[in-house]
């Protein structure tokens, strides 16, 4: 199954992804790339592109609603990684629903989880 993320994206494309600067420093065990960032204030920084007036992440790679992902997945800001799916995890989600309807994709519902491909456990074969 496709994970429904890696056809979306609108998150990426809707939200200010703003957090303190200290995830951009590697001594303090931060992981996003500085030069992807750009500073709000004192304490925070901003991933580039998601304070224009249309946002759209810097590391957003691909066509939202078709085929997106973040070029940055595994070095993600905490925010990031506290945006679920809806229904990933059994509820919906208001920041994801949100984001798609902005984008003119239907939010997702359970049954987008399901693998399509898996059809169950087969049969058992008969004894004679």
């Amino acid at each position: 199954m496709l994970h429904p993320c890696l056809r979306c994206g609108a998150c990426c494309a809707y939200f200010r992804v703003a957090f303190h600067w200290s995830e951009t420093e590697a001594f303090l065990g931060g992981t996003v790339p500085p030069e992807l960032t750009e500073k709000l204030d004192p304490h925070r920084v901003a991933m580039r592109g998601t304070q224009a007036a249309q946002p759209r992440c810097t590391a957003l790679q691909g066509v939202i609603g078709e085929a997106a992902q973040c070029g940055i997945y595994p070095l993600r800001p905490s925010v990031c990684r506290e945006v679920q799916p809806s229904w990933e995890f059994g509820a919906a989600s208001p920041q994801c629903d949100k984001a798609r309807l902005a984008h003119g994709l239907p939010v997702l519902q359970p049954e987008d989880w399901l693998d399509p491909f898996d059809a169950g456990e087969p049969p058992l074969p008969q004894s004679a």
